[in-house]
Protein backbone atom coordinates (compact mmCIF):
# COMPACT_ATOMS: atom_id res chain seq x y z
CA UNK A 1 0.00 0.00 0.00
CA UNK A 2 0.73 3.50 -1.23
CA UNK A 3 1.22 5.49 2.26
CA UNK A 4 1.08 8.51 1.17
CA UNK A 5 -2.23 8.15 -0.31
CA UNK A 6 -3.48 6.16 2.68
CA UNK A 7 -2.26 8.99 4.66
CA UNK A 8 -4.09 12.09 2.32
CA UNK A 9 -7.29 9.22 2.99
CA UNK A 10 -6.91 9.58 6.29
CA UNK A 11 -6.34 12.95 6.63
CA UNK A 12 -9.90 14.16 4.81
CA UNK A 13 -11.67 11.87 7.29
CA UNK A 14 -9.97 14.34 10.12
CA UNK A 15 -10.76 17.30 8.47
CA UNK A 16 -14.25 16.38 7.99
CA UNK A 17 -14.88 15.24 11.33
CA UNK A 18 -13.66 18.74 12.98
CA UNK A 19 -17.07 19.76 11.55
CA UNK A 20 -19.27 16.31 11.61
CA UNK A 21 -18.69 15.59 15.10
CA UNK A 22 -19.23 12.28 16.68
CA UNK A 23 -20.29 10.71 13.37
CA UNK A 24 -17.10 9.08 12.26
CA UNK A 25 -18.45 5.99 10.86
CA UNK A 26 -20.73 7.70 8.55
CA UNK A 27 -17.88 10.26 7.20
CA UNK A 28 -15.92 6.69 6.86
CA UNK A 29 -18.66 4.90 4.70
CA UNK A 30 -19.36 8.20 2.31
CA UNK A 31 -15.83 8.82 1.81
CA UNK A 32 -15.45 4.85 1.19
CA UNK A 33 -18.43 4.97 -1.04
CA UNK A 34 -16.77 8.16 -3.32
CA UNK A 35 -13.39 6.13 -3.21
CA UNK A 36 -15.42 3.19 -4.82
CA UNK A 37 -16.84 5.23 -7.50
CA UNK A 38 -20.02 5.40 -6.43
CA UNK A 39 -22.96 7.99 -5.16
CA UNK A 40 -24.49 8.51 -1.75
CA UNK A 41 -28.61 8.72 -0.46
CA UNK A 42 -28.43 9.80 3.02
CA UNK A 43 -32.07 9.31 3.75
CA UNK A 44 -32.48 10.85 7.90
CA UNK A 45 -34.92 13.59 9.53
CA UNK A 46 -33.74 17.05 8.95
CA UNK A 47 -30.77 18.66 11.45
CA UNK A 48 -28.21 15.70 11.99
CA UNK A 49 -25.51 16.99 9.41
CA UNK A 50 -26.24 15.84 5.83
CA UNK A 51 -25.84 18.54 4.03
CA UNK A 52 -22.60 19.38 6.22
CA UNK A 53 -21.60 16.32 5.78
CA UNK A 54 -21.49 16.66 1.60
CA UNK A 55 -19.90 19.64 1.67
CA UNK A 56 -17.04 19.05 4.08
CA UNK A 57 -16.44 16.30 1.91
CA UNK A 58 -15.61 18.71 -1.24
CA UNK A 59 -13.93 21.31 0.58
CA UNK A 60 -11.64 18.56 1.75
CA UNK A 61 -10.92 17.67 -1.59
CA UNK A 62 -11.10 20.90 -3.18
CA UNK A 63 -14.15 20.18 -5.66
CA UNK A 64 -16.24 22.52 -7.17
CA UNK A 65 -19.71 21.66 -5.45
CA UNK A 66 -23.07 22.78 -6.78
CA UNK A 67 -26.21 22.64 -4.53
CA UNK A 68 -29.76 22.44 -5.74
CA UNK A 69 -32.77 22.19 -3.20
CA UNK A 70 -35.61 20.08 -5.30
CA UNK A 71 -38.73 21.68 -5.15
CA UNK A 72 -41.37 20.29 -7.28
CA UNK A 73 -40.65 23.59 -9.79
CA UNK A 74 -37.07 22.51 -10.27
CA UNK A 75 -36.95 21.52 -13.98
CA UNK A 76 -34.30 18.99 -15.66
CA UNK A 77 -33.14 22.00 -17.43
CA UNK A 78 -32.16 23.20 -14.16
CA UNK A 79 -30.08 20.43 -13.59
CA UNK A 80 -28.58 19.85 -17.03
CA UNK A 81 -28.72 23.51 -18.41
CA UNK A 82 -30.48 24.66 -21.47
CA UNK A 83 -29.66 26.56 -25.29
CA UNK A 84 -30.69 30.35 -25.56
CA UNK A 85 -30.87 32.32 -28.46
CA UNK A 86 -28.22 35.33 -28.66
CA UNK A 87 -28.84 38.25 -31.52
CA UNK A 88 -25.43 39.02 -31.12
CA UNK A 89 -24.74 35.80 -32.76
CA UNK A 90 -27.81 34.56 -34.14
CA UNK A 91 -27.17 31.13 -32.66
CA UNK A 92 -28.46 29.15 -29.71
CA UNK A 93 -25.72 29.25 -26.94
CA UNK A 94 -25.45 26.60 -24.29
CA UNK A 95 -25.71 27.55 -21.08
CA UNK A 96 -24.58 24.94 -18.14
CA UNK A 97 -26.89 23.38 -15.50
CA UNK A 98 -26.20 22.59 -11.93
CA UNK A 99 -25.08 19.30 -12.98
CA UNK A 100 -21.48 21.07 -14.14
CA UNK A 101 -19.87 20.18 -11.24
CA UNK A 102 -17.30 17.65 -9.21
CA UNK A 103 -19.80 16.83 -6.52
CA UNK A 104 -23.36 17.54 -7.19
CA UNK A 105 -25.52 17.86 -3.55
CA UNK A 106 -29.46 17.33 -4.29
CA UNK A 107 -30.97 18.25 -1.34
CA UNK A 108 -34.70 16.48 -0.56
CA UNK A 109 -34.40 14.08 -3.50
CA UNK A 110 -38.07 13.03 -2.94
CA UNK A 111 -39.45 16.50 -3.18
CA UNK A 112 -38.95 17.03 -7.04
CA UNK A 113 -41.07 15.72 -9.97
CA UNK A 114 -39.86 11.93 -11.39
CA UNK A 115 -39.12 14.11 -15.02
CA UNK A 116 -36.20 15.69 -13.02
CA UNK A 117 -34.94 13.09 -11.00
CA UNK A 118 -34.58 11.11 -13.87
CA UNK A 119 -33.14 13.57 -15.64
CA UNK A 120 -30.75 13.26 -12.65
CA UNK A 121 -30.59 9.65 -11.92
CA UNK A 122 -29.77 9.15 -16.06
CA UNK A 123 -26.09 11.39 -15.59
CA UNK A 124 -25.36 9.47 -12.49
CA UNK A 125 -25.56 6.56 -14.97
CA UNK A 126 -24.21 7.40 -17.94
CA UNK A 127 -22.08 9.78 -17.08
CA UNK A 128 -22.86 12.01 -19.53
CA UNK A 129 -26.20 14.05 -20.52
CA UNK A 130 -27.43 15.58 -24.14
CA UNK A 131 -29.16 18.98 -24.62
CA UNK A 132 -30.50 19.84 -28.08
CA UNK A 133 -28.47 16.88 -29.53
CA UNK A 134 -24.71 17.42 -27.82
CA UNK A 135 -23.65 15.00 -25.83
CA UNK A 136 -21.84 16.06 -22.86
CA UNK A 137 -19.78 14.36 -20.30
CA UNK A 138 -19.43 15.01 -16.37
CA UNK A 139 -16.07 16.18 -15.61
CA UNK A 140 -13.55 13.99 -13.25
CA UNK A 141 -14.45 13.10 -10.63
CA UNK A 142 -17.99 13.78 -10.45
CA UNK A 143 -19.93 12.37 -7.51
CA UNK A 144 -23.36 12.86 -6.44
CA UNK A 145 -24.91 13.18 -2.53
CA UNK A 146 -28.71 13.32 -2.80
CA UNK A 147 -30.45 13.51 0.59
CA UNK A 148 -34.03 12.94 1.58
CA UNK A 149 -36.63 12.84 4.64
CA UNK A 150 -37.66 9.64 5.53
CA UNK A 151 -40.96 11.18 7.42
CA UNK A 152 -42.47 13.87 5.53
CA UNK A 153 -44.55 12.07 2.80
CA UNK A 154 -46.46 15.40 1.51
CA UNK A 155 -45.67 16.11 -1.88
CA UNK A 156 -42.94 13.96 -1.98
CA UNK A 157 -42.48 11.59 -5.06
CA UNK A 158 -40.23 8.51 -3.65
CA UNK A 159 -37.10 6.77 -5.73
CA UNK A 160 -38.52 3.67 -7.58
CA UNK A 161 -36.12 0.89 -7.00
CA UNK A 162 -34.44 0.73 -10.11
CA UNK A 163 -33.27 4.34 -9.52
CA UNK A 164 -32.14 3.57 -6.11
CA UNK A 165 -29.71 1.02 -7.60
CA UNK A 166 -28.09 3.54 -9.00
CA UNK A 167 -26.50 4.94 -5.63
CA UNK A 168 -23.76 3.11 -4.10
CA UNK A 169 -25.17 3.20 -0.65
CA UNK A 170 -27.99 4.69 1.14
CA UNK A 171 -26.90 5.31 4.68
CA UNK A 172 -28.39 7.05 7.88
CA UNK A 173 -26.27 9.58 10.46
CA UNK A 174 -28.95 9.42 13.10
CA UNK A 175 -28.84 11.42 16.34
CA UNK A 176 -25.96 12.39 18.14
CA UNK A 177 -25.14 11.10 21.41
CA UNK A 178 -25.29 13.11 24.40
CA UNK A 179 -21.16 13.92 24.42
CA UNK A 180 -21.27 14.40 20.72
CA UNK A 181 -24.43 16.94 21.03
CA UNK A 182 -22.33 18.84 23.35
CA UNK A 183 -19.73 19.00 21.74
CA UNK A 184 -21.54 20.24 18.33
CA UNK A 185 -23.10 23.39 20.63
CA UNK A 186 -19.88 24.32 21.61
CA UNK A 187 -18.44 24.34 18.11
CA UNK A 188 -21.40 26.28 16.76
CA UNK A 189 -21.10 28.45 19.38
CA UNK A 190 -17.62 29.15 18.75
CA UNK A 191 -18.19 29.78 15.00
CA UNK A 192 -16.87 26.15 13.70
CA UNK A 193 -18.33 25.77 10.36
CA UNK A 194 -17.87 24.12 6.87
CA UNK A 195 -15.62 27.03 6.03
CA UNK A 196 -12.91 25.69 8.88
CA UNK A 197 -12.20 22.68 6.56
CA UNK A 198 -8.84 22.70 5.69
CA UNK A 199 -8.01 21.46 1.45
CA UNK A 200 -5.92 18.21 2.04
CA UNK A 201 -5.82 16.90 -1.74
CA UNK A 202 -7.47 17.59 -5.25
CA UNK A 203 -9.27 16.52 -7.65
CA UNK A 204 -6.26 14.56 -8.93
CA UNK A 205 -5.38 13.63 -5.51
CA UNK A 206 -8.70 11.81 -5.54
CA UNK A 207 -8.24 10.05 -8.65
CA UNK A 208 -4.81 8.73 -7.48
CA UNK A 209 -6.31 7.27 -4.31
CA UNK A 210 -9.48 5.80 -6.04
CA UNK A 211 -7.00 3.68 -8.59
CA UNK A 212 -5.02 2.19 -5.57
CA UNK A 213 -8.40 1.54 -3.85
CA UNK A 214 -9.14 -0.37 -7.34
CA UNK A 215 -6.11 -2.32 -6.64
CA UNK A 216 -7.19 -3.85 -3.20
CA UNK A 217 -6.60 -7.55 -3.29
CA UNK A 218 -10.07 -9.58 -2.97
CA UNK A 219 -9.74 -12.89 -2.79
CA UNK A 220 -12.18 -15.80 -4.66
CA UNK A 221 -13.16 -16.43 -1.10
CA UNK A 222 -14.96 -13.17 0.22
CA UNK A 223 -16.24 -12.88 -3.70
CA UNK A 224 -17.65 -16.04 -2.79
CA UNK A 225 -18.89 -14.09 0.29
CA UNK A 226 -21.02 -11.86 -0.90
CA UNK A 227 -22.75 -13.50 -3.73
CA UNK A 228 -24.15 -15.88 -1.07
CA UNK A 229 -25.35 -13.15 0.62
CA UNK A 230 -26.50 -11.35 -2.16
CA UNK A 231 -28.32 -14.64 -2.69
CA UNK A 232 -29.68 -15.00 0.16
CA UNK A 233 -31.55 -11.68 -0.24
CA UNK A 234 -33.35 -13.18 -3.23
CA UNK A 235 -34.35 -16.30 -1.71
CA UNK A 236 -35.36 -14.97 2.19
CA UNK A 237 -39.14 -15.31 2.86
CA UNK A 238 -39.37 -11.42 3.99
CA UNK A 239 -37.94 -10.24 0.46
CA UNK A 240 -40.09 -9.73 -2.58
CA UNK A 241 -37.16 -8.23 -4.52
CA UNK A 242 -33.79 -8.98 -3.41
CA UNK A 243 -30.20 -7.40 -4.69
CA UNK A 244 -29.35 -6.80 -8.14
CA UNK A 245 -25.57 -8.11 -9.66
CA UNK A 246 -25.47 -3.94 -9.83
CA UNK A 247 -25.70 -4.46 -6.18
CA UNK A 248 -23.08 -7.46 -5.73
CA UNK A 249 -20.69 -4.89 -7.71
CA UNK A 250 -21.23 -2.59 -5.50
CA UNK A 251 -20.45 -4.44 -2.56
CA UNK A 252 -17.23 -5.53 -3.26
CA UNK A 253 -16.36 -2.15 -4.67
CA UNK A 254 -17.59 -0.63 -1.01
CA UNK A 255 -15.05 -3.70 0.75
CA UNK A 256 -12.52 -2.66 -1.17
CA UNK A 257 -12.41 0.55 -0.53
CA UNK A 258 -13.47 0.50 3.33
CA UNK A 259 -10.13 -2.25 3.76
CA UNK A 260 -7.99 0.43 2.28
CA UNK A 261 -9.23 2.90 4.54
CA UNK A 262 -8.40 0.09 7.17
CA UNK A 263 -5.12 0.38 6.29
CA UNK A 264 -5.43 -2.68 4.19
CA UNK A 265 -4.51 -3.78 0.19
CA UNK A 266 -6.50 -6.77 0.75
CA UNK A 267 -10.24 -7.29 1.66
CA UNK A 268 -11.09 -9.77 4.65
CA UNK A 269 -15.36 -10.79 4.95
CA UNK A 270 -15.45 -8.12 7.93
CA UNK A 271 -14.73 -5.61 5.54
CA UNK A 272 -18.17 -7.07 3.63
CA UNK A 273 -20.04 -7.13 6.92
CA UNK A 274 -19.28 -3.38 7.33
CA UNK A 275 -20.73 -2.48 4.13
CA UNK A 276 -23.37 -4.33 3.49
CA UNK A 277 -26.58 -3.07 5.25
CA UNK A 278 -26.00 0.15 3.88
CA UNK A 279 -25.29 -1.38 -0.11
CA UNK A 280 -28.31 -3.84 0.13
CA UNK A 281 -30.59 -1.59 2.01
CA UNK A 282 -32.15 0.87 -0.52
CA UNK A 283 -32.17 -2.16 -2.81
CA UNK A 284 -34.59 -5.47 -1.54
CA UNK A 285 -38.34 -4.51 -1.15
CA UNK A 286 -40.27 -5.92 1.69
CA UNK A 287 -43.47 -8.08 0.59
CA UNK A 288 -46.67 -8.55 3.01
CA UNK A 289 -45.29 -11.13 5.19
CA UNK A 290 -42.88 -8.67 6.69
CA UNK A 291 -45.01 -5.78 6.76
CA UNK A 292 -47.51 -7.68 8.96
CA UNK A 293 -44.76 -9.26 10.95
CA UNK A 294 -43.33 -5.72 11.41
CA UNK A 295 -39.81 -6.88 10.61
CA UNK A 296 -37.33 -4.66 8.86
CA UNK A 297 -35.10 -4.13 6.44
CA UNK A 298 -32.49 -3.63 8.61
CA UNK A 299 -33.55 -7.08 10.33
CA UNK A 300 -33.76 -9.21 7.96
CA UNK A 301 -30.28 -8.22 6.38
CA UNK A 302 -29.01 -8.80 10.28
CA UNK A 303 -30.56 -12.05 10.36
CA UNK A 304 -28.70 -12.80 6.71
CA UNK A 305 -25.30 -11.77 7.70
CA UNK A 306 -25.77 -13.97 10.59
CA UNK A 307 -27.38 -17.11 8.98
CA UNK A 308 -24.32 -16.78 5.60
CA UNK A 309 -20.91 -18.29 7.07
CA UNK A 310 -18.55 -16.42 6.89
CA UNK A 311 -15.27 -17.96 4.88
CA UNK A 312 -12.47 -19.67 7.03
CA UNK A 313 -9.87 -20.77 4.40
CA UNK A 314 -9.43 -17.30 3.39
CA UNK A 315 -7.88 -16.49 6.66
CA UNK A 316 -5.50 -19.65 6.48
CA UNK A 317 -4.83 -18.34 3.36
CA UNK A 318 -3.81 -14.80 4.41
CA UNK A 319 -1.71 -15.84 6.99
Amino acid sequence: MDNRLYNNAVSVIREVSGVVTGKNECIVKAFAAILAGGHILIEDVPGVGKTTLALALSRAMRLEEHRVQFTPDVMPSDILGFSMYKKETGQFEYRPGAILCNLFLGDEINRTSPKTQSALLEVMEEGAWTVDGVTRRVPDPFIVIATQNPKGSAGTQLLPESQLDRFMICMSMGYPDLKAEIAIAKGKANGVSVDNVREVIDGKGLTEIKSAVAETFVHNYVYAYVAKLVQATRENPYIELGVSPRGTIACCRMAMAWAFLQGRDYVIPEDVENVFKDVAGHRIVLNTKARVAKVSAADVLTEILGSVKQPTSFMRDQS
